[in-house]
């Protein structure tokens, strides 16, 4: 880059809450020429406000982070067109996939992937492309989420040990509203019950 010209590299920020994992992140990828990391950041709220003052064009982040995690993070920024939202999680769950497909993320990678794919993949992301893993890709398009998101709204509360009481009062719905979403979400899982359904809902990435 020349003395006056425009920095034509790729923008990245990223949302790590584990601070070792996030300065690896960001001095492997300072190490390649046409990347800059514009911002460093350890929660969706923080993420948030750094894509609103630092204008990245790739935002790579972690998925269970606090206040808020990077599916949330995703869904926020769906409609925001000048940043594109890549993954990078531990989690091989084909249902975290599918969500984050539906938050129009266009990248999906697990921290276990060599560092050089990683820098290929904001390259391929930045120029329009999608990237997923395709091992995950494979056992999503196998294993299709049976939820539909009031039943999944209604098992995450129950997960927190909210009653169904509890659940129809914050969700304005009525207990036997609420018992038949339960009913429907356990028999969808064939679950033994709402701890057995939050249980298998939570280790396949629905919930």
């Amino acid at each position: 880059m020349t003395a006056g010209s425009p920095d034509a590299r790729i923008r990245i920020a990223i949302a790590e809450d584990q601070a070792m994992v996030l300065g690896a992140l960001a001095a492997l990828l300072e190490l390649e020429p046409d990347m800059v990391i514009v911002a460093q950041v350890h929660n969706g709220r923080q993420a948030l406000a750094a894509v609103q003052e630092h204008a990245p064009d790739i935002l790579i982040t972690d998925i269970e982070m606090p206040e808020m995690t990077g599916l949330e993070l995703a869904h926020a920024l769906r409609a925001n067109e000048a940043v594109k939202v890549i993954v990078l999680t531990t989690f091989a769950r084909p249902g975290y996939l599918q969500r984050a497909l539906d938050a129009n993320v266009r990248g999906y990678l697990l921290k276990e992937s060599p560092s050089r794919e990683l820098a290929a993949a904001v390259r391929r992301v930045h120029a329009g492309e999608r990237v997923i893993n395709p091992r995950l890709a494979a056992e999503a398009l196998v294993e299709r989420d049976p939820l539909t998101d009031r039943e999944r709204e209604v098992l995450q509360l129950a997960e927190g040990g909210a009653s169904s009481g509890e659940i129809a009062s914050k969700l304005a719905l009525s207990k036997g509203t609420v018992r038949n979403h339960l009913s429907q979400a356990i028999s969808k899982l064939a679950a033994t019950g709402r701890v057995d359904a939050a249980r298998i809902a939570k280790s396949k990435g629905w919930l």
